[in-house]
C-alpha cells in the first residue's frame, strides 16, 4: 500500500515526532507508515484521515505494482 502521509505531514510543517504525539503513536510508527513498511490499523487510518481532513482513500491507495496483493 502506498500513501501520501509524508507529504501531508510536511505540508503542515510537522516533523514525525510531532505527528506521532498528535496521533498517540510512536515516531517509529509514523516512519514505517511513510516508508510503506507498515500498514496502519483501520482505527489509525481513520485518525490520520480525520487529522488531515481527507478521506482514507485520498491518503492510502494500493501499490501501483499490485504484487503485494497477489496470493501465491
Amino acid at each position: 500500500m502506498e500513501n501520501i502521509v509524508e507529504k501531508l505531514r510536511k505540508d503542515k510543517g510537522l516533523n514525525q515526532e510531532e505527528l506521532a504525539r498528535i496521533l498517540k503513536v510512536s515516531r517509529q510508527t509514523i516512519s514505517a507508515i511513510e516508508n510503506g513498511k507498515y500498514n496502519p490499523s483501520l482505527e489509525l487510518a481513520f485518525s490520520i484521515s480525520e487529522f488531515f481532513g481527507l478521506r482514507i482513500e485520498e491518503i492510502f491507495f494500493p501499490s501501483r505494482g499490485g504484487k503485494e496483493n497477489e496470493k501465491e
